[in-house]
């Protein structure tokens, strides 16, 4: 086992840096056409939740996000767009509740610090 916490996050994310390295679509235009096949696929929230950061990173907005679900919508249906919005919605919850236990963890961690 890897001595690693995280071993499948960090495969998947630089699996993301990887795929954005080695295309010729802009780092935007690449999280566009991910997100529109995660919509088609009935990603989990996980999934979104992954790729949270490098959307954000690459200059998606949730209009952004919005405007790929309006133009996959009459390919893929409406229970795939409500199910991707439930999706989008508990993945963005998830990537909130990690930083706000990182945030959590590195107070306490300054409050130890300034005890001693």
């Amino acid at each position: 086992m890897s001595e690693n916490e995280t071993p499948v996050s960090d495969t998947l994310l630089v699996m993301t840096a990887t795929s954005l390295d080695n295309s010729d679509l802009s780092p935007r235009e690449l999280m566009i056409a991910r997100i529109a096949a995660l919509v088609a696929l009935d990603a989990s929230a996980a999934s979104y939740a992954l790729n949270a950061i490098p959307a954000a990173d690459s200059g998606i907005t949730v209009d952004d996000v919005e405007d790929v679900l309006v133009a996959v919508a009459p390919v893929v249906g409406t229970a795939r767009i409500v199910s991707a919005t439930a999706n989008i919605t508990e993945g963005l919850g998830i990537v909130i509740a990690l930083a706000e236990a990182e945030l959590e963890e590195e107070e306490e961690e300054l409050e130890a610090e300034a005890e001693n």
